[in-house]
């Protein structure tokens, strides 16, 4: 068995600054186990739980670890592989050959965690949880903390939940090259896409081929690939369409390294050799506010304002073609951009595609200072707080023409000062365009991360011949 892993003094000192920000009790994190898909024995592909991986690194089912931060015990819990399991998986270390690899000084059967932690409690000492999201893991929290799983919502840390999210936002220079790759195997998943497609394929086809560049280079799928002519519906995993002359495909598909570190991009291009015109207008129109928003990061921004500035070049570029008209920043302070683009303008990413998202989005993408919005278009953005170095996050603007959503403004006569009704009914059956890259947040300013995947007109249709 080959484990991919940072060096080992990387996870020593992750998780004393782990037990020196949190200060008191003991801090479980819990590892993720096999997951039946339609029997037991046949399981989903294994996913290790990304926190664990970033404290411990070992990416193997059925593990947890506790961290006493008094003494600065560190216990890795596991069950040693016995013959019925050899027989099955070939020869496995032991659970002590694996806490050395990460510098783990003490390992315990799983079957005593229970009762070290009924220990803790009895004790009057606080243990610290994260939320759990994974069925298994509610169960076993559930009996050993001596709740109903509805009542586990009330162990949950936040003081950890804190903790975690301060150490795990900001990238250190081992993830940033992590990244870099996932997000060029990523690339190579879309100029995969972008030169196979023909008239007449259908959607899975082309889907598929994505896929295997994720899993040629070592790695997968960091989220199931969207891949649709239908654009406009914001998360479209159905791949049976055909596809046409005069049909835009939209791709947003990432690779997951070895580590597990995510890429995030999306291409919107067209089946034939070239866009038509008007889907040339629109696509410059996303490209122009793509731009926009990657040349105003740098610490210190908020990004809720990045994604207001994005929409007020989106709802400029729409002025223009006559489908919105008056002052775009006031069309924005109104809300018109959401009849267009519904969702964020981007999010945290790293061992997570959406990251830490299990964590709670309103830690991880807002602040103390900063709530997110409950305002149509405006609370699906998953980050909004102040920019930091290191942070890595996309930035992914889009137009999505959803015709029953038109249909609910124009019943309601919405903004029709700003929105010009008549011209948008002719674009009702556009589709969707989404364009989007991956940062990382530097000390002046901002770097794209991964090679080249062609983003303007002139390269698209350069690839499409």
């Amino acid at each position: 068995m080959h484990l991919h892993l940072f060096d080992e003094l990387v996870y020593t000192k992750r998780r004393q600054k782990l037990s020196a920000n949190v200060g008191d009790g003991l801090i479980l994190l819990m590892g993720n186990e096999d997951s039946s898909m339609n029997y037991a024995d046949n399981t989903y592909p294994f996913r290790q739980d990304s926190t664990f991986l970033y404290y411990a690194g070992i990416d193997i089912a059925g593990l947890a670890l506790v961290l006493d931060t008094q003494s600065g015990e560190e216990t890795l819990f596991g069950r040693e592989a016995g013959i019925d399991d050899i027989i099955w998986t070939g020869p496995l270390p032991s659970l002590q050959d694996l806490a050395d690899k990460v510098g783990i000084a003490k390992t315990k059967p799983y079957a005593q965690l229970g009762e070290v932690l009924k220990k803790a409690k009895d004790a009057g000492r606080r243990i610290h949880i994260l939320p759990p999201y994974r069925p298994e893991n509610k169960i076993k929290l559930a009996e050993w903390l001596q709740l109903p799983i509805a009542g586990l919502q009330e162990a949950i840390s936040l003081k950890l939940i804190k903790a975690v999210i301060a150490q795990r936002e900001c990238k250190d220079a081992n993830e940033i090259a992590e990244m870099e790759a996932a997000v060029s195997v990523s690339v190579d998943m879309h100029l995969a896409a972008m030169q196979y497609t023909r008239p007449g394929m259908k959607e899975y086809e082309i889907a598929a081929k994505v896929e295997e560049a994720a899993l040629a280079a070592g790695g997968r799928l960091s989220y199931p690939t969207i891949l649709t002519i239908n654009g406009q519906v914001l998360h479209n995993h159905f791949h049976g369409n055909q596809v046409a002359e005069g049909h835009m495909v939209l791709c947003d598909a990432g690779a997951e390294t070895a580590m597990h570190y995510a890429g995030d991009l999306t291409r919107t291009f067209p089946v034939g050799k070239q866009f038509t015109n008007r889907q040339r207008e629109m696509y410059q129109v996303v490209l122009d506010a793509l731009d926009h928003a990657a040349g105003l990061l740098k610490p210190g921004i908020q990004y809720k304002e990045v994604h207001t500035q994005a929409a007020v070049k989106l709802v400029e570029g729409l002025k223009n073609l006559g489908l919105v008209k008056g002052d775009p920043a006031e069309a924005v302070a109104a809300g018109v951009h959401t009849l267009f683009f519904q969702c964020g303008l981007g999010h945290m990413i790293g061992l997570d595609v959406h990251d830490m998202e299990d964590l709670g989005e309103q830690y991880v993408g807002y602040s103390d200072t900063l709530k997110k919005s409950t305002e149509f278009g405006w609370k699906s953005l998953r980050l909004g707080r102040e920019l930091k170095p290191g942070f890595v996050l996309t930035v992914e603007p889009g137009i999505y023409i959803i015709p029953e959503l038109i249909d609910r403004w124009v019943a309601e006569n919405k903004l029709s000062n700003f929105v010009d009704y008549n011209t948008l009914a002719s674009y009702r059956d556009f589709g969707g365009i989404r364009i989007e890259d991956n940062f990382v947040i530097t000390e002046t300013g901002s770097r794209k991360l991964g090679k080249e995947l062609p983003k303007t007109i002139a390269a698209v249709e350069a690839l499409r011949q």
